[in-house]
């Protein structure tokens, strides 16, 4: 495992490498946590290790006010994510053992991982969204977030809720995102694994994704939550099953 910086603007991101096998070349996932995640969640390192596992190369990355990157929390927007995961792409793309990119993202990464693809349709080889939470844009629009309500034109300057605060400028850039012009732009393979009972992004949002994309697949986790929990070696299963049909040992 290699541990190092990628910049971005002036921000350090904090990413992680981990390689099955240093010698030679193959492909790459870019993995990314959610909001208020790192890269040491139970469920980002049991993705991480079902794609090792499968002979491809886990980056892991955190993004802005996350982790051990740069920012406050409070102040981290999905503009900022974007531009970051941006940056991680190129630097993806310049290590020489690549041969293949891919991206996968959990939650609030999920729906980056959505957004990223259609950006940059050309450089990923197929993208895993893992419960993306694709519904933030229409809930800030809405003015329902984090379980509070609040007027989507008279945006408050903070916003409070499970403990913690976030600018309202998270409100204000997510109300400009319209995820269905990026889904329409991507059509590359979608892995989405999702579980069927979770409490924080509905289920039925991972099916309506399943019939915008072109050309996606879906894997539900029964009775499983947000962040897999219940069922964690089925989610892992999926993720190493989806790479040992593209790169048989």
């Amino acid at each position: 495992m290699k541990e190092f910086y990628i910049e971005n603007d002036g921000i350090r991101l904090h990413a992680k490498l981990d390689r099955p096998d240093e010698a030679k070349k193959g492909p790459l996932c870019i993995l990314i946590h959610g909001f208020t995640g790192h890269m040491e969640e139970d469920h980002i390192i049991a993705a991480q290790k079902a794609m090792n596992e499968a002979g491809v190369s886990v980056l892991r990355a955190e993004m802005y006010g996350h982790g051990g990157s740069d920012g406050a929390f409070k102040n981290h927007t999905l503009y900022k994510w974007v531009t970051n995961a941006l940056a991680v792409v190129d630097y993806a793309k310049s290590l020489d053992f690549v041969t293949d990119l891919y991206l996968c993202g959990h939650s609030q990464g999920g729906l980056l991982t959505m957004l990223i693809g259609g950006m940059r349709p050309d450089d990923l080889k197929a993208i895993l969204p893992l419960s993306p939470a694709w519904m933030i844009p229409d809930g800030a629009r809405a003015g329902q977030l984090l379980g509070i309500e609040f007027d989507p034109v008279h945006i408050p300057e903070t916003l409070i809720s499970w403990d913690l605060e976030l600018s309202g400028d998270y409100v204000r850039t997510a109300q400009t995102i319209h995820v269905e012009d990026e889904i329409a732009r991507y059509r590359g393979p979608v892995f989405i694994v999702h579980g069927e009972a979770d409490e924080v992004v509905p289920f039925a949002l991972a099916q309506k994704a399943l019939e915008l994309y072109e050309n996606a697949t879906l894997v539900p986790i029964p009775e499983d939550d947000h962040c897999f929990t219940k069922h964690p070696d089925q989610m892992s299963d999926a993720i190493r099953g989806f790479f040992r049909e593209r790169y048989p040992a």
